[in-house]
């Protein structure tokens, strides 16, 4: 039997890196994991976080769930067909419910062979604070990830006051009493934490198809080198209703673009050593507007 864990949570939480964290984590355990990985868009830049070596699946320009299911179901029976594996991590896109998803993981070809240990959501602490401000749908989206989890890790903590974070938790704790929650940095989780889990009955879920949450992805190709002074001041005026951005940025007078993430007004800036294809991918609501600088 192979143990399954789903990691859900909304853009820019940290899944990714809380798949690396679990990946190295798994391996020292002496286990063999493999990865199922879902992205909206049509390239997956998350997928260079997945070590040389761990079997990778993954599903682009879909969603896990609803339509997405059979194609799940395919890249899942190829990935248990052609590898050999002790753990299943599966990383969902920002945008898909965690109940909805497990449609793939209960399909009868191979349930039998997986045990579904849990749903993992990363929940963005200071996002928490502020998800009034989110649109109703998306609102609505972000509480059913953390409705539903089995294991719920608090992320981002380090940006938070001891007073917002105790707010946090107790409110977090409120909506779903069932699980257990972890206050996290940079994600960081022991993966005897997960092993603990089981998965819990979920109650009545409240869908919302990623076609009603009105989420859209931009991708904007660079044609030459940008000033990091202009971009970052790109960024900061880019409206609230822009989630998640993320990709490879050439900056002048650098001879490899940078590995770029932006969530919640945050980037990162990452240095690369390889020529990598220069573009960004931009998720979040009403970005017809949006242009590069």
């Amino acid at each position: 039997m192979i143990d399954v864990y789903l990691f859900s949570g909304f853009l820019g939480s940290g899944k990714t890196t809380l798949l690396k964290h679990v990946i190295q984590q798994a391996k020292d355990a002496g286990l063999k994991p493999a990865v199922f990985m879902n992205e909206l868009g049509e390239m997956n830049f998350d997928s260079d976080a997945v070590e040389d070596g761990v079997p990778l699946k993954e599903l682009l320009d879909g969603c896990i769930c609803c339509t997405g299911s059979e194609k799940s179901e395919a890249q899942l029976q190829t990935l248990m067909a052609e590898e050999d594996f002790d753990v299943l991590l599966i990383e969902t896109t920002g945008a898909a419910h965690p109940v909805e998803a497990l449609d793939a993981i209960f399909s009868p070809l191979f349930a039998e062979r997986l045990t579904f240990k849990g749903i993992i959501t990363v929940a963005d602490s200071k996002r928490w604070l502020d998800r009034d401000k989110l649109s109703p749908q998306i609102r609505s989206l972000y509480l059913e990830q953390i409705r539903h989890a089995d294991l719920i890790l608090a992320n981002k903590m380090d940006l938070l006051t001891e007073a917002e974070q105790a707010k946090v938790t107790f409110e977090v704790q409120g909506l779903n009493p069932a699980a257990q929650i972890i206050q996290t940095v940079q994600s960081k989780v022991p993966f005897s934490a997960l092993q603990k889990i089981s998965a819990a009955q979920t109650g009545a879920v409240e869908k919302a198809p990623v076609s009603k949450l009105n989420l859209n992805t931009k991708v904007f190709d660079f044609q030459q080198p940008v000033k990091r002074e202009v971009f970052e001041e790109w960024l900061r005026s880019l409206p609230d209703s822009v989630f998640r951005i993320k990709g490879y940025v050439p900056l002048e007078g650098d001879k490899y673009p940078h590995a770029f993430q932006y969530a919640y007004g945050m980037a990162q800036w990452l240095p690369e050593y390889l020529k990598m294809r220069t573009q960004i991918v931009v998720i979040g609501e009403n970005l017809e507007g949006i242009e590069l600088p």
